[in-house]
Parts: C-alpha cells; structure tokens; sequence
C-alpha cells in the first residue's frame, strides 16, 4: 500500500462503493473516458478536488485532426457547443505573406471547455468531489481513500491528474525530464474587436534564431481576438519579464509585417504564462492502475499535438483495452502492459516527443547543421512567395480581370 501524508481518516468507518473504473482527475483525459466508458455501461467514478475547473492557461486551439477524434469517441457535438469555428488564416514567413489557408481551426478557453464536458458527463457519472488521501494498488482491486473518508474500490485505476504530482508520487511513479523549461507558452487578448481585425486569423513566424519565437497565432475566441505565442525561453529571463511589462512594444518590434492590422498589438488582459518541460515516467508498470495524458507524457504546445496525442490515450484505453481487461479476472501489471506496448499509443507518444524537439532545434539551434536546414528551408519558402507574387502579377495583367 502507498499513503499520502496528513490523513487522518478512519476507512473503515465509511461504505466502499465499488465499480469498475475509478478515475483520479476530471480534466480532459479524465472526463472524455469517464464519459465515454459511462455511455457504454461500465460503472465509473471520476474523482477531482473540485466540481468547477479553475480558469488555467492550456491550448486554446484544436484543428480538424483532433475534431475528428473527438467525433470518433461520440463527443463532437458536445465540444463544437464550446468552441469558436474560423477557417481563413493567413500565414506569414519571414516577414511576408506566405499563403491564406483555407481550413477549419477552432478555439477555446481551457477552463469553460472542461466545465462544458464535465457538464455533458451522463448523470450516472457525477464527479466525486474529493483529494484523494490513501491509494493501495494491487493484481486484483484498486482501493481509493479521499480525505472526508469516503472509500473507493475498484478493478481498475486510472490516474488522469496532468501535472500534479501528488497521485503519482504516492503510487510510487516518477516523472523523468527529458528537457527541463522546454519552450514556453503565453497567452492574452488583443483590445482590437473580431470585427476590426484585418484577418479572420493570422499566424506568423519568428524570423530570427536569435529571438528564440516560434510563432505568433491571433484568433477570435467569442466576442474577443485571442493571442498564443510560443517562445523557447523561461519565465526567469529579464526578456519574459520585459514583455510582460510591455508586449505591445516587444510584437511591434518582432512582427511589424502584422501589427497594423491586429491593431498594434493593443493588448487588452495580463500576459498569460505557461513554462513547458518535456517529460517521460518510469515505473508505471504496475498492478492495477494506468496513467493517461499529462499524467504519463508531455510534450510541447507549440507544434499543436498535445491534445490529439490525449485524445489517442482515451480512444485506445476505452475502445480496445479496458473492455478486453474487464473480460477476465485480475489486473496484473502484464495486463496493463498491452496498453503502454499498444502500437498506435507509442507512435503517437514518439511523434508528439519527436516534434516538440525538433520545432525547438529548427528555431533556436546555430550549428552548422541547423544554419543549413533553415537556409535550405527558407530559400524554398522565399522561392514560394516570389511563385506566389509572379502568379497574382499575371493574374492582373489578363484581360478582363479587375
């Protein structure tokens, strides 16, 4: 058995309620398969210390790939409720327009999309509103203790907590830092209204190696015009806390090609910031419990795969292990296994890790090997905006055309 310190609880004054799948954490792995097992009869309890998500900064923006994962497991029509549709972007490369695409991307603010799936939860899965004190794990059932005494059971464990560590630590797993303050995420409004912006939405690229900036995206997210940007430095740096101070004057400074028509980068909120450590565990291979998501993996926000690879997680658990686990008695560790050895698991895992770390070396690296892929890159992306610019000339010089 493994305890978490400070409990005073006394289980066995408290009635075990047993199901099949007990679940630690309501975040977006840990909600997505509570429901989806719920909707195909497993019995389920879903554990979180609390009923309403706290407004955090997480990804704000999905593409199609992962709406159609979320349509796969029966929840597209739920998350389209939460979240703002557009489908005209316009791409900026080394300080020019470098194409419009034309594709469906939608945004959201974390918070208000796990409330409105834990909202969607089928009634016989309430969140079970508790920290969970005392967890003991074994080959056969899985027993939860929270801290006001109430007991869960359960054939199997699934720990969905993200980065919180307090589970973990207590089942006896551990993080290991594959590349410590990684990149880092920030977030904030534009004071410009959807309305006046001079595009729908616009991404644009860092042009230097020296300024460490992968890119900019602004987006409508309701009524607003929404700021990411993904940055390989940390929170420490005096450069992170000059733009917090002023970001208006450090964009304008980065990205004039863009500024005029997202207003000047008048930014209307606090600048948002998320440091990102790329991570692995060790020691997960135990009887009884599986760890999901942030919980097993994380990778970087800015090549966009982290909720897709979540997705993955809740679609393989729930449509090929856990009903084949449920079929015959025991939970042992080989069991589980299948999952973490699961063909389409681990690629998705390796893709996610693989291009969380070359996004970062394409950017910032300045060996000889680096300086010439971008070079490389970049003379076929300048090749492209000069085909680009020759094409719209003919275009205007054909009789008839306006």
């Amino acid at each position: 058995m493994t305890s978490m310190k400070g409990s005073d609880i006394t289980p066995a004054d408290a009635d075990p309620i047993e199901v099949d799948v007990a679940i630690v954490g309501a975040g977006m792995a840990g909600t997505t398969l509570a429901t989806v097992l719920a909707k195909a009869g497993r019995k389920v309890a879903l554990i979180d210390p609390h009923r309403v998500h706290h407004d955090e900064f997480r990804a704000e923006k999905i593409g199609t790939d992962q709406i159609r994962l979320f349509e796969k497991l029966g929840l597209d029509k739920t998350i389209m409720r939460l979240v703002t549709p557009f489908d005209d972007i316009h791409v900026f490369r080394l300080g020019q327009l470098f194409a419009r695409e034309r594709r469906p991307e939608y945004a959201f603010s974390y918070g208000a999309l796990i409330n409105g799936l834990r909202d969607a939860l089928p009634p016989q899965v309430p969140i079970t509103v508790g920290k969970v004190a005392e967890v003991s794990t074994g080959p056969d059932r899985q027993r939860l203790v929270l801290n006001d005494g109430r007991v869960i059971t359960a054939r199997l464990l699934v720990v969905a907590t993200g980065h919180s560590e307090a589970v973990r630590r207590a089942i006896g797993v551990e993080r290991v830092e594959q590349s410590k303050a990684h990149s880092l995420s920030m977030g904030f409004d534009l004071a410009i209204p959807p309305r006046e912006c001079g595009y729908q939405a616009v991404t644009c690229y860092g042009r230097r190696a020296s300024d460490r900036v992968a890119y900019i995206t602004v987006f409508p997210l309701g009524d607003k015009m929404r700021a990411n940007m993904f940055v390989y430095r940390t929170v420490a740096e005096q450069w992170t806390r000059d733009f917090r101070a002023n970001p208006q004057k450090m964009l304008c400074e980065l990205m004039p090609e863009i500024s005029a028509q997202c207003g000047n980068f008048a930014v209307s909120s606090p600048v948002e910031v998320r440091q990102i450590n790329l991570t692995t565990t060790q020691g997960h291979r135990r009887d009884g419990v599986v760890f999901i998501g942030d919980a097993f993996w994380t990778t970087c926000p800015t090549p966009g795969v982290g909720i897709g690879r979540v997705m993955i997680d809740v679609d393989q658990l729930h449509s090929v292990h856990i009903p084949r686990w449920l079929e015959t008695p025991g939970m042992a560790a080989d069991k589980i296994a299948a999952f973490y050895d699961d063909p389409v698991k681990l690629a998705s895992d390796e893709a996610g890790m693989r291009v969380s770390v070359y996004a970062r070396r394409i950017t910032t690296e300045t060996g000889l090997e680096w300086r010439a892929r971008r070079l490389r890159n970049n003379t076929a992306r300048r090749l492209m905006i000069i085909g680009r610019k020759v094409r719209h000339l003919g275009m205007r010089r054909e009789p008839g055309m306006a």
